[in-house]
């Protein structure tokens, strides 16, 4: 095993050494007109990992990472875009995740001269991947591409060994998405939340249903969670107090060790080439009073 992971940590630094060398080439080889405008934090995140930060032009609200692109125009939240503020910024390229809409908004952009790449969602490390390929020869540097998957693969699939651990010391994690009206709004199977939790060692304590719904009370009891994930800011948050006041969380047991984990939304839910840190992150905030796996 230390052989392993040995050469495992060469190959990544080889890798990220390669990467850095092709970064430069090709950005210099490429057209340095910002022209590109990016919808979802991910994708945003991926152009800028590529090198090629200079060619965006604008950006929807969910891409905030990294922090110096939030000074570019805002087209408007991904699921509510109007056609007149996307092509208002006059980009001739976008690259956008796969919920942009509303539908029809899509389809009068679609029908614009202007070229529209459709980046799929992502819940697997090969998922991850195929985003970055397909960004990668939108933006003409297919072989940058390459070499950030390879290096975004390392590093997820470091990652999830390092977070594996037997089934009957893994934490029963609950994402909390809202807790508007005084109800839990929580993930069950098949979302970003529930992908993570298992790529970080927990198990998703909700998984009777697909997707994200209100659950009662009592649903909130019989999944007995030992840890409260959430976002760590917006409309999600709510104080801890206020969090294991709540008649439906106060009988978990969660609540009798006050555990919540935060995470920042884009790092935790995107799926984009920082999952790697998510991973470990989240693993090290359900684990961290423990002595060992």
């Amino acid at each position: 095993m230390i052989m392993i992971a040995r050469k495992n940590r060469r190959l990544l630094a080889a890798a990220t050494l390669l990467f850095g060398s092709l970064t430069a080439f090709e950005a210099n080889a490429t057209d340095a007109k910002a022209d590109v405008l990016a919808l979802g934090g991910s994708v945003t995140e991926i152009v800028v990992a590529l090198g090629q930060q200079h060619r965006l032009l604008a950006r929807d609200t969910t891409s905030t990472y990294p922090p110096e692109i939030t000074g570019l125009p805002d087209v408007g939240y991904i699921r509510a875009l109007s056609p007149e503020g996307v092509l208002s910024v006059g980009p001739s390229l976008i690259i956008s995740e796969d919920d942009a809409g509303p539908p029809e908004t899509v389809e009068i952009i679609k029908e614009a001269d202007v070229t529209f790449v459709q980046v799929p969602d992502a819940l697997t490390t090969e998922g991850i991947l195929d985003k970055i390929t397909i960004v990668g020869d939108a933006l003409g540097v297919p072989h940058v591409a390459n070499v950030l998957a390879e290096n975004v693969r390392a590093k997820m699939t470091a990652a999830i060994s390092d977070a594996n651990r037997p089934e009957a010391s893994k934490k029963r994690v609950m994402f909390v998405l809202s807790t508007q009206g005084g109800k839990i709004n929580a993930s069950g199977t098949g979302t970003a939340a529930d992908a993570i939790i298992r790529m970080a060692g927990g198990v998703n304590a909700v998984t009777e249903y697909e997707g994200y719904k209100q659950i009662t009370d009592e649903a909130v009891g019989l999944a007995a969670p030992d840890v409260i994930l959430m976002m760590d800011r917006g409309d999600h948050g709510v104080a801890n107090g206020e969090l294991f006041a709540m008649s439906s969380i106060q009988l978990t047991p969660a609540a009798r060790t006050q555990s919540v984990v935060r995470l920042n939304g884009l790092l935790m839910l995107g799926f984009g080439p920082r999952t790697a840190e998510a991973i470990r992150a989240l693993n090290a905030a359900l684990y961290a009073s423990n002595d060992g796996a």
